[in-house]
């Protein structure tokens, strides 16, 4: 398995070289598929499996959740791995971006965590709360603390869900807003944080099993999609690749490995 990590979209370098595909799939050319680390390792299994069938993969790692969307518009890659549709659709407004979900995969379930409390009614008038600060996760953010009973949201806003959208706050919970890829890193400090096991796997920090509460299939918005161009539909080497990736034992098994029980399948034949 090939394997490259990208701190930036290489668009000029593909052009340089002529990478840019065609409507035509190349058989016999590797599909390239961007992630972030969060899902690297699932992946690279299904990558593994993959080769074992006789298609060629190429996983490309991104250290950000900008990059993958640029570089499949470009057309560096040809799918990306890492997004659900709110983030998908948000990208999309922000930048014009033509791309669409071919198939789902996991969820991952979020969670808030307390190293100092343990349970809701414990946290103190004005407690600091740490929260994602991109816009969609941020509403996923209020979600939780909605369900969790701390704050109360607009009927309605679902996932689009801001700040000025909170009409209740009994205990007057002050919202830190935090790079989603960071919030590790705000557990030593604040009352309660917005977690991405994943993440917290990843840290080896604290138990991404501790969470006062989860999220998951309950807003299955948030199931993460494997996203392409338009054009990409009708070529076979993604139809494969995403079906290893849904229906391999050895991929399920990476996944348990992973991310323990702090998931679920989005697809429609989930057990």
């Amino acid at each position: 398995m090939k394997k490259t990590l990208l701190t930036h979209p290489v668009k000029a370098l593909a052009l340089a070289l002529g990478l840019f595909s065609s409507a035509v799939f190349a058989a016999d050319a590797p599909l390239k598929v961007g992630t972030t680390a969060a899902f690297a390792i699932p992946l690279e299994a299904a990558v593994a499996e993959a080769g074992k069938q006789g298609l060629k993969v190429e996983l490309v790692e991104f250290t950000d959740w900008i990059a993958p969307n640029v570089s499949l518009a470009a057309g560096d890659i040809d799918v990306n791995y890492f997004q659900h549709i709110p983030f998908l659709e948000n990208a999309k407004a922000a930048a014009g971006f033509d791309l669409v979900p071919y198939a789902s995969g996991i969820i991952n379930n979020v969670g808030l965590y307390s190293k100092k409390y343990k349970s809701f009614n414990d946290l103190p008038q004005g407690a600091s709360v740490a929260i994602a600060n991109d816009p969609i996760n941020s509403g996923r953010g209020l979600q939780l603390l909605a369900k969790a009973g701390l704050i109360t949201l607009k009927p309605g806003v679902g996932y689009k869900a801001t700040e000025e959208d909170i009409v209740a706050n009994p205990k007057k919970i002050k919202i830190l807003q935090v790079e989603a890829v960071q919030l590790v890193r705000a557990y030593d400090d604040a009352d309660l944080v917005q977690g991405y096991p994943a993440y917290i796997r990843l840290s080896k920090t604290f138990d991404a099993e501790s969470a006062l509460l989860f999220d998951g299939l309950d807003h299955p918005e948030y199931v993460i999609q494997f996203v392409i161009q338009p054009k990409s539909k009708t070529d076979p080497r993604v139809t494969k690749f995403v079906d290893i990736y849904q229906h391999s034992p050895v991929v399920r098994a990476a996944l348990d490995k992973s991310l323990g029980k702090l998931y679920q399948v989005g697809w429609e034949d989930k057990k």
